[in-house]
């Protein structure tokens, strides 16, 4: 569900240097930069990415548990250390019954034990999958799906609650499309011979995970095959990753009665009762088309085949769960087949996570006690204010838009929410038990516990000051409907900021990161909404057409792009990030420029300041990747790739050209008039 917009990358704490140090205290700061991460033998202008990257690259080659490792990578990894540090401590405690301390260390403690899951097998779930094969009526289904979506398990479509966007002040009961392994539509219609590969092997992964279960090999085929008939009916019945961009067609709200009627076929009172929703008077039907194509696929479809597809879900949920060889079949085909991985990541690696994204907000807490510095929080806003200021001049600059609208996009920059580190308050786990059953039902209950939170919102308003990214993350987002962007504590640390290196490194890293998320509010979907987070069109017309007449332009520019040999990226699935970084470079620099205009920076390290500000930029996505993740990515992910997040953006940024001499002797080269210029 897209209810935000993330940029994964990581970042740094930010001091606005400007603002903390004297012409002679900059003067005494570093490049922040090392010449070591660079290739200087790739000429810039003809592949900036290499230019600046190649270094690191070669330097940081891909182990066998990543697909993809980058700057990102590499600060979640000093990340998870820090985080293993704590949960070890006190799993190595004696913990008082019920405290927070009890419900990580034991978590944690389960989460390694391999040899009583593998002595266990599939027996934890046994009683799961009797109450499926019990199922002796569809009459019975509703209420069954309700209830394995409250414990975790994905079926058919996605049930949650969030504000409603035509009225944000107030949360909305909602339901997403959903019901795919394989997640995007594509896999299961397009016709291509990768994609009938991937379909092949994902038979055969269905057919190993029933055997694992119990199954013959005659039944555990006719269970694959029953599989993927329903995902590929329900797919053709969902949107694509590029449709779901429209809010405006994910917006179909209606009475619960009326949802009833237009929806029947399915018992929703019986389904919504057993999800733990007391009461519903309105519901928005995201993509209507999905729920009908579900609905037609529970009235046609034998008893026997929509059984095998809950059995597959339930068996997919639980894998990180059971025995080995439920996880490693699990892995052969997700992290080889779909992302060429090699290996699994070590299992206090995949133990730590889990107990991060189970008990998040009491982690962050410790979190932040232990590493984030509380004076980082106040220098961060500071530079916050300094990149709100350039995008506001940024704004008045832009001859293409009408005073109208200007004067309600400064409404909606002021009205920006900034937040920062960690939330004024954290979540209870008080009502959350951790005991020592199974690994498998500890899970169920956390899921619980989760969904009973979510679906307390309904019928509320929405709850301004919740977070929704733990302190933890490396990543930082906007988010439309509160009109606020978020950097957790995480996000704000070395190597995307450096407390001794110059403004034009940290604008370049951390400001780039920063001016992005605030132009997230004004790209093709955050345009959409006002100052006060609801979908409501505030351009004019004119300025309307102007705006897609520009950013078409970006949109067939990645278009052109060959990621893989015949294979193109999709300028409509990335628009919104690419704007946003065309935004945050443009933003950024200009705030750097007011930074220092009156107390220019030196030459350091044998670049300019204005070259260390875009070889920053550029440094934040070094990164090795495997083909098999660049497929993946290419049709599923709404950011370019790192590569392109350089080679594609800069060439529209005049600066950069000025910086480093690029002239049409360069195969980067583009001629000004067919640059992109929005914000």
């Amino acid at each position: 569900m897209k209810r935000k917009i993330y940029l994964p990358l990581v970042a740094a704490a930010f001091v606005s240097m400007a603002s903390l140090n004297g012409c002679k205290q900059q003067q005494q700061l570093g490049a922040g930069i090392d010449p070591a991460n660079m290739d200087t033998t790739v000429i810039a202008g003809n592949d900036f990415y290499h230019y600046a990257c190649g270094g690191w690259i070669q330097a940081h080659p891909l182990t066998p548990e990543y697909s993809r490792f980058g700057s990102f990578e590499y600060l979640g990894e000093q990340n998870l250390k820090q985080i293993r540090e704590l949960i070890e401590g006190i799993a190595a405690s004696q913990n008082e019954p019920g405290s927070i301390e009890q419900k990580i260390g034991d978590l944690y403690k389960m989460a390694m034990d391999s040899t009583k899951r593998n002595n266990d097998k599939a027996e934890p779930i046994k009683a799961d999958l009797a109450r499926i094969a019990s199922l002796d009526s569809k009459d019975l289904l509703p209420a069954y799906i309700g209830e394995m979506q409250r414990s975790g398990v994905s079926l058919f479509f996605q049930p949650y609650v969030g504000a409603d966007e035509k009225d944000s002040r107030n949360n909305l009961f909602q339901i997403y499309q959903g019901g795919l392994s394989l997640g995007e539509k594509d896999y299961y219609t397009n016709q291509d011979e990768h994609s009938k590969e991937i379909r092949a092997k994902y038979l055969d992964y269905a057919k190993d995970m029933f055997k694992l279960s119990g199954n013959d090999d005659k039944a555990a085929k006719r269970k694959a095959d029953a599989v993927l008939n329903i995902e590929t009916k329900i797919a053709e019945g969902s949107k694509s990753a590029t449709e779901l961009r429209d809010p405006y067609s994910n917006y179909n709200k209606m009475s619960y009665a009326d949802f009833k009627t237009r929806f029947a076929g399915f018992n929703w009172d019986n389904y919504t009762t057993a999800l733990g929703i007391d009461s519903i008077n309105e519901i928005n039907v995201c993509q209507t088309k999905q729920i009908e194509t579900v609905i037609g696929i529970l009235g046609k479809s034998s008893l026997d085949d929509i059984k095998a597809y809950l059995e597959f879900k339930l068996l997919e949920s639980a894998s990180s769960y059971l025995s080995d060889d439920f996880y490693d079949t699990s892995f052969a085909f997700y992290g080889k087949v779909l992302s060429g991985r090699e290996a699994p990541a070590e299992r206090w690696k995949r133990s730590i996570r889990l107990v991060d994204g189970t008990l998040s907000d009491a982690v962050g807490q410790m979190y932040v006690k232990q590493y984030f510095p509380p004076e980082a929080k106040e220098r961060m806003l500071t530079l916050v204010a300094n990149l709100q200021t350039a995008l506001g001049e940024r704004i008045d600059q832009q001859t293409w838009m009408s005073d109208e609208t200007k004067a309600k996009a400064h409404e909606k920059l002021n009205a920006f929410t900034v937040k920062i580190g960690y939330p004024d308050k954290w979540r209870d786990y008080s009502a959350l038990d951790i005991n020592q059953d199974s690994f498998w039902e500890n899970m169920k209950r956390a899921n619980q516990f989760e969904y009973d939170h979510m679906l307390s919102k309904a019928n509320k308003p929405v709850d301004r000051t919740e977070w929704l990214m733990p302190a933890q993350m490396v990543n930082a987002y906007y988010n439309p409907t509160t009109n606020e962007i978020c950097f957790p504590a995480a996000i704000l640390q070395y190597p995307f900021f450096d407390m001794n290196a110059d403004d034009a490194f940290n604008y370049g890293a951390i400001g780039v990161v920063i001016g992005h998320e605030m132009t997230h509010g004004f790209d093709d979907q955050g345009s959409l909404y006002d100052k006060d987070g609801n979908l409501n069109n505030w351009w004019t017309k004119e300025d309307s057409v102007r705006f897609h007449e520009k950013t078409r332009v970006m949109e067939e520019f990645f278009d052109s792009i060959e990621v893989l040999p015949g294979l193109h990226a999709n300028g409509k699935l990335t628009l919104g990030e690419n704007i946003a970084d065309h935004g945050g470079i443009k933003v950024a620099y200009q705030a750097y420029k007011n930074a220092t205009k009156d107390n220019p920076l030196p030459v350091l390290e044998g670049f300019t300041a204005d070259q260390r500000f875009f070889i920053a930029y550029a440094n934040l996505w070094a990164a090795s990747i495997r083909d098999e993740q660049i497929r993946v990515a290419t049709m599923t992910d709404p950011h370019a790739l790192g590569e392109w997040r350089v080679n594609g953006a800069l060439p529209q940024i005049d600066a950069w050209y000025e910086a480093f001499g690029i002239t049409e002797s360069d195969s980067m080269y583009i001629p000004k008039a067919e640059r992109v210029d929005v914000w």
